[in-house]
């Protein structure tokens, strides 16, 4: 336990090198292969974290300009993810929860109900966020343990399950993406995006990102657009000239520098990933590929996905303004949206159209949730020592506070040990669909290979 709370004390970028340098001698890595691997993982999270807090240190001030500008003034303060963490690992459920997790990974792969080995570590803090509301609201610690590994097998499932679309659309093979923010809103994703399918007229619009660069021309250029969004963005916050153009090229910036940094991650993983295939594969035969599971922030790098997320801040101002019951007043959340659209764009298949509707649902969804949860997380927020911004007594956030499943799991767990058997009997569902793929899945291996 020690060495685990050490360990996710020193941080994603000291852990997964020392993480996946170990991993690397395990599955029969040479020492300086796998010492450079994990290296190479760390830099490229460096790189990621840097752009990405180039973004957020830029996003975040032009986002707090246009909530004022817009006059909004609701009750529930938004404080971004940092709060919400705090409470994940700030409670008795918090402590435990990343041995938990861990062992429900081993059994999962044991049983092949998962294929994903998940080394996201840190992230395990969304699955200590679900059970620290549990906690606060029935005081059992066995229920919230509990409630936090059905987070977690939810979630493992629908990282196998859009791993595919990782794959094909991200460009990330042997990766799935097992982070419960990024996670929760699929299922809604899926929804939509079914019921777009079957809407006469609307079923034929589609502007995915290659059509959409052949009819911009030079607009459609990572750089160009990026400094068009950051413009418009600046323009929005009334930023004078200076501000507008210095936007533009910080945008410019992210488009052009994120998808580098994930290539130097992916340079450092490939090594890793094809031995772990070699190696544990005959440990856990049956599982047809076995998958590495990371951050999300290995797919922020989708074009899409930065444009639309950008786009979405002045609409989320927007959505806060009008929707009917929302308090929720969106600022530290609002350059983290990225992270909500990691998934939704695959699942669109990289079109704008798609991903920006699927967008505009998840995100209004989001602040009603954050609405509605917002009495509960500020007690447990309080209650993990973290310090409410002055003039505010309700406060929330849409990573985690605002997602679905988290969210319906503390429903159910309003009703104790009712709510226990309605997570155990889905999650012992999803787990048996989830074999029955992956079987099928093997099979569709094992006879692509002896064709081959």
């Amino acid at each position: 336990m020690f060495i685990i709370n050490y360990l996710v004390d020193l941080g994603a970028q000291v852990m997964m090198p020392i993480i996946f340098t170990l991993f690397g001698l395990i599955v029969g890595l040479k020492l300086g292969k796998a010492i450079k691997s994990g290296l190479m993982i760390g830099i490229g999270f460096i790189g990621l974290n840097i752009v990405i807090t180039l973004l957020t240190d830029n996003l975040g001030p032009a986002a707090e300009q246009m909530v004022k500008n817009a006059g909004l003034h609701l009750t529930v303060i938004d404080v971004g993810w940092p709060a919400a963490s705090a409470i994940g690992f700030g409670s008795a459920v918090g402590v435990l929860v990343i041995p938990v997790g861990i062992l429900v990974n081993i059994l999962m792969l044991a049983t092949k109900t998962t294929k994903t080995i998940n080394v996201d570590i840190w992230n395990y803090w969304h699955f200590a966020f679900t059970g620290s509301i549990v906690y606060m609201l029935t005081q059992d610690l066995l229920v919230s343990l509990l409630m936090a590994a059905f987070n977690m097998i939810v979630i493992m499932v629908i990282a196998d399950r859009t791993a595919p679309l990782v794959e094909k659309e991200l460009g990330l093979p042997g990766i799935s993406i097992p982070h419960a923010f990024t996670g929760s809103f699929v299922p809604i994703a899926f929804a939509i995006n079914w019921l777009l399918d079957r809407i006469p007229g609307v079923n034929k619009i589609s502007l995915d990102y290659k059509k959409f660069q052949k009819k911009v021309g030079i607009f459609g250029d990572p750089a160009i657009l990026g400094m068009v969004i950051g413009v418009i963005l600046g323009v929005i916050a009334r930023y004078d000239v200076k501000g507008i153009l210095n936007l533009g090229v910080v945008v410019a910036a992210v488009l052009v520098l994120m998808p580098k940094m994930a290539a130097i991650l992916m340079e450092g993983l490939m090594p890793v990933s094809e031995a772990v295939q070699s190696k544990l594969q005959a440990k856990f035969e049956g599982n047809s590929k076995l998958l590495i599971g990371l951050d999300s922030a290995i797919g922020v790098g989708s074009p899409v996905t930065l444009t639309i997320s950008l786009l979405m801040i002045p609409l989320t101002i927007l959505l806060a303004f009008i929707l009917p019951g929302n308090e929720f007043l969106p600022i530290a959340s609002l350059s983290g949206l990225t992270f909500m659209f990691v998934l939704i764009t695959p699942i669109c298949r990289n079109d704008f159209f798609r991903t920006l509707v699927v967008g505009a649902v998840v995100v209004a969804s989001a602040l009603l949730i954050g609405t509605s949860i917002a009495p509960i997380f500020t007690k447990a927020a309080v209650n993990a020592n973290f310090v409410l911004p002055s003039n505010s007594s309700l406060i929330s956030s849409i990573d985690y506070g605002g997602s679905f499943l988290p969210y319906l799991i503390v429903k159910i767990a309003e009703l104790k040990w009712v709510g226990v058997a309605i997570g155990a009997v889905t999650s012992a569902a999803l787990m048996i669909w989830n074999r029955t793929l992956i079987m099928k899945e093997a099979v569709v291996a094992t006879s692509d290979l002896q064709v081959d």
